[in-house]
């Protein structure tokens, strides 16, 4: 990968959310928690968020909304499209992560599943549509989005088949 002079690089931890435009790269490391990326292709900016639950146990009261939630995070993402004036149609989605970090006995209702499951709910709610995703399975995964150019590395590294 050659470097470009001048990319700022975020990395994101567990609950961080990133937007913005320009030379941007945004990096993360996934388990069960779920990274959405939204790009726009016309206006060349995005951004991601990761996070770790579906939502809050209790009520939220007066409290902003936090990265670490994925509810919140979509309300995050809708305060920039806001301050853009875009539509969620104008954007390509991708979703990756929601990995059983466990056993294959962990059940359907691991966290990585009900991760999966929220972000599909929430982009259906906000009107977005899936470009792609990479979901689900064992194991870790790391994700690099070029906010100039839109592309996305992806490597999955699935700990049972290196496990040994």
């Amino acid at each position: 990968m050659a470097e470009t002079v001048g990319i700022r690089e975020v990395y994101l931890k567990p609950g961080d959310f990133c937007f913005g435009e320009g030379l941007l790269r945004i990096k993360t490391l996934l388990g069960s928690c779920v990274a959405i990326i939204l790009w726009h292709p016309l206006l060349a900016h995005g951004g991601m968020c990761h996070y770790m639950l579906p939502s809050r146990n209790q009520p939220r009261g007066n409290l902003a909304p936090k990265g670490k939630y994925a509810d919140e995070a979509m309300e995050l993402f809708m305060v920039e499209l806001r301050k853009r004036h875009t539509v969620p149609a104008q954007y390509q989605v991708n979703v990756y992560g929601g990995g059983n970090m466990f056993s294959e006995r962990s059940g359907p209702k691991d966290i990585g599943s009900q991760n999966i499951e929220m972000a599909h709910r929430m982009l259906e709610k906000y009107g977005f549509t899936l470009s792609y995703d990479h979901l689900g399975s064992f194991g870790r995964r790391t994700i690099d989005f070029d906010v100039w150019s839109g592309e996305v590395r992806l490597v999955h590294v699935d700990h049972r088949k290196t496990a040994g």
